[in-house]
């Protein structure tokens, strides 16, 4: 690895195990990361800005850029195509860490084209702590927390593939322990 070539972090974990507060840390302490935008080709939403929320692109210029291979990993959601642009993670890796924050299915797309990846599982402390996240955020009713736990069940099984499973059971130590990590890679 060259002195300024950057790390590929990838970051999964169950819904409700707190992957976006231990991203936007990550982005606060790693001085040379970067997130990964996303193509898309839904709709911006209000206040979302193309190239920086994401990169807002046609159906059809979607499915042209993965028959040209230009996605690391992409995933079709409610009718609507979710990508991570292969263009924007190689030109940053040139000089930054990149973190993704991805799905087990992606993730495992990734480490196939980036083998040097380094991939992190979030897990909670335990499914009754991820089932009260769930249930705090307020946000879904018991149907969709059911959905999500049957989800985190087949995320959690996928863990083998993951370099390191760090358990956030303490946000400020899950940042240290993944900093630690990193900078392990680093050093090579």
């Amino acid at each position: 690895m060259s002195k300024n070539k950057g790390i590929l972090i990838v970051v999964s974990g169950p819904s409700g195990v707190g992957k976006g507060t231990v991203v936007d840390m990550l982005l606060k302490k790693l001085p040379r990361a970067v997130l990964s935008v996303s193509c898309t080709t839904r709709a911006p939403r209000e206040g979302e800005q193309n190239g920086k929320s994401y990169f807002f692109i046609s159906k059809q210029a979607f499915l042209k850029m993965i028959d040209e291979g230009g996605f690391l990993e992409y995933s079709n959601h409610f009718e609507n195509y979710y990508g991570t642009p292969r263009f924007f993670v190689e030109e940053k890796l040139k000089d930054s860490d990149v973190i993704l924050e991805i799905d087990v299915d992606g993730a495992e797309n990734v480490k196939k084209l980036y083998p040097d990846a380094l991939l992190l599982m979030i897990t909670p402390p335990s499914k009754d702590e991820l089932i009260r996240r769930l249930k705090m955020r307020g946000t879904e009713d018991e149907t969709l927390i059911q959905h999500r736990l049957e989800r985190a069940d087949y995320e959690l099984s996928k863990s083998k593939i993951y370099d390191y499973t760090v358990i956030n059971d303490d946000l400020n130590q899950t940042v240290d322990n993944i900093l630690k990590i990193v900078e392990t890679r680093r050093k090579g």
